[in-house]
């Protein structure tokens, strides 16, 4: 029931405080499920003292119990228990705190159990799906390293990539690694160097541990975070056997961070030794081509036509006077018969001319148009014809034979 204030008739602190007390003593005992934390026994009393964790927020009480009760079971800080408590608030302090009388471990099966539903979920919406991995860059200039502070998995991964290539830069982001803050710095620091441009690779790493203390890296917003992030992540939690979450939804796996410096970094003395692989690889093939073409440029020489170019053609220059001379001789001999043939017609033409006839003795008589008198009957008494000799013409006169 509220109480009814006012600034004239305001309530005492105590009034407050008791019924605040009041109203929690009425809750009664409830189980809790929490991570140790701040453990300590007060001096010269049977009480031990502690702070109860949320695994999941960055929420915690404190609570008190009998020390018999805390070494009844085998907890220490940073273990994951289920307390069976009653809420008291302790008016005169205005503290609230847990009355712990009964502390059990969380089981290792069912914290599996949940790490599988949560896995299952996951996959579901497919969050661990191969085309998701991106390729790491082969040469990264600066690479994000979150880890806790002063680790051996900082030393590890700075100590042999820095071996491997020595001119690679890191940018640290440090959070807590275990603990119920260790999701939430993490998430922090994965958030800064994702949104710094000169970051090409970010890699996540931790030493080995219990599964209570890897399991800030099966946190569900841990996850998310990760499989939305633009540069690529690399996992390097625990050891070989341990595999959080984040194992799965990582673009690489490695499986300590000693691996995850190999891998993400190439050996200069391996590469080195590669470049030099490939310079004498490329040394012999240039040799051996070089071999083949000055072989085959050797029998191309040996040739007859290149060994001694100048008796070919001294040849070919024999063959070519041999065919003017015989071209020659058979063309001499061709205009001679020709000759000799024209010599032959032209006596013929000759012997047969009318000229020639005319040289033996005859003539030839014109009528006064030209035309050779071959019949009697194409002159008449008293006309006047050409009489054509072999040395000229003269004119006569036809007569009859009663005239003659």
């Amino acid at each position: 029931m509220a109480l009814e204030t006012s600034p004239e008739a305001p309530a005492a602190v105590r009034t407050i405080a008791n019924g605040i007390a009041s109203w929690i003593n009425q809750l009664g005992a409830v189980w809790v499920e929490g991570q140790l934390t701040d453990v300590s026994i007060g001096r010269g009393t049977t009480t031990v003292f502690g702070t109860l964790r949320d695994t999941d927020a960055d929420i915690s009480l404190r609570f008190t119990c009998n020390r018999r009760v805390f070494e009844a079971v085998d907890v220490h800080d940073g273990s994951r228990v289920l307390v069976h408590a009653k809420p008291n608030f302790f008016a005169r302090r205005g503290t609230l705190a847990l009355a712990v009388n009964e502390i059990r471990h969380v089981g290792i099966g069912e914290l599996l159990a949940r790490i599988e539903r949560l896995k299952q979920l996951l996959a579901a919406e497919g969050l661990f799906e191969p085309h998701r991995k991106r390729r790491l860059p082969f040469l990264p200039h600066t690479i994000g390293l979150i880890c806790g502070r002063d680790s051996a998995a900082e030393r590890d991964v700075l100590e042999n990539a820095k071996r491997r290539w020595p001119a690679v830069a890191f940018r640290i982001e440090y959070a807590s690694v275990q603990g119920p803050s260790a999701a939430g710095e993490v998430m922090t620091a994965l958030r800064k160097l994702d949104a710094d441009d000169a970051v090409e690779v970010i890699v996540i790493a931790r030493g080995g541990g219990s599964l209570e203390d890897l399991l800030p890296f099966s946190d569900e917003g841990l996850i998310r975070a990760v499989s939305k992030t633009g540069t690529p992540v690399v996992s390097a939690i625990g050891h070989e056997p341990d595999s959080p979450l984040l194992d799965l939804v990582a673009d690489l796996r490695a499986s300590t961070p000693t691996d995850a410096a190999k891998r993400i970094v190439p050996d200069v003395r391996e590469e080195l030794d590669g470049v030099r692989q490939l310079r004498e690889r490329g040394l012999r093939a240039i040799r051996s081509w070089l071999d083949r073409e000055a072989h085959a440029l050797a029998a191309i020489r040996s040739r007859p036509a290149l060994a001694a170019p100048v008796s070919d053609l001294q040849r070919r220059s024999d063959e070519i006077a041999a065919l003017v001379e015989r071209n020659r001789r058979t063309l001499t001999h061709r205009l001679d018969r020709a000759s000799d043939d024209i010599t032959h017609r032209l006596a013929s033409v000759r012997a047969l001319s009318p000229k020639a006839t005319l040289e033996r003795g005859y003539s030839v008589l014109q009528l006064a148009d030209g035309t050779a008198v071959r019949e009697v009957a194409q002159v008449a008494p008293g006309d006047l014809l050409q009489a054509r000799v072999s040395d000229g013409r003269f004119a006569v006169e036809v007569k009859s034979e009663e005239d003659q």
